[in-house]
């Protein structure tokens, strides 16, 4: 029995309308969550947007609303559901910066695992994150790129992790990373390629909640 084109487009433009739907119903829950400082539906959001993160973004970009709302959602939602087990981790910590927060005078070194040496010359915050994460026992690595990032999943197999980023290659990562470890993310305040810069202040309270468990 042939099904016609007719019946065929109907079936198209109810599956359009069925993601644009649920994808839309993702977005106000997590927008919700966002504004009210509680999570709900957390694995429904995840899911949904993760599943549909183009058509969320265009849903975003049709009513006139940043599209970076959703990678806040995913990252925020994550951070949320991963952060009981992530504080509880004690062992092989890491922070995982990216290179882009180096002063643009840096003269570290750059070793094909584990990517930048930092040596505390001060002239960016890196500095402070790593001063902090020797004292709440973390092991911090400054990375070229993704594949820097595999690189050390495999090499130091971390037990837990707390990523910078901004917020694409953040909501990318966690999902990937989270597979393995408790995640924890947070996003640059000033990406660009270079002389980035992060909430020093964030970081380090995450990294000093896992003490106080």
């Amino acid at each position: 029995m042939l099904i016609s084109y007719e019946l065929l487009g109907k079936l198209f433009v109810f599956l359009v309308i069925a993601v644009i739907l649920v994808t839309g119903i993702a977005l106000l829950f997590g927008a919700y969550s966002l504004r009210k400082h509680k999570i709900i539906f957390p694995n429904y959001i995840l899911f949904m947007l993760y599943l549909f993160y183009s058509p969320a973004k265009w849903i975003c970009r049709i009513f006139s609303i940043k599209e970076e709302i959703v990678d806040e959602i995913l990252i925020e939602v994550k951070n949320a559901v991963m952060l009981d087990k992530f504080k509880k981790t004690k062992v092989r910590r890491a922070v995982i910066l990216p290179q882009c927060m180096r002063h643009p005078e840096c003269k570290a070194r750059c070793d094909p695992i584990v990517g930048y040496e930092c040596t505390r010359c001060g002239k960016c915050d890196i500095k402070r994150i790593v001063e902090a994460a020797d004292e709440y026992n973390f092991k911090v690595f400054i990375v070229p790129g993704d594949s820097f990032v595999r690189k050390i999943m495999k090499s130091y197999d971390p037990g837990a992790c707390l990523g910078v980023a901004c917020y694409v290659e953040l909501t990318e990562s966690m999902q990937a990373v989270s597979k393995f470890v408790p995640v924890q993310g947070i996003c640059l305040i000033r990406d660009g390629c270079y002389d980035t810069r992060v909430d020093v202040a964030e970081v380090i309270h995450k990294m000093e909640i896992c003490d106080n468990v």
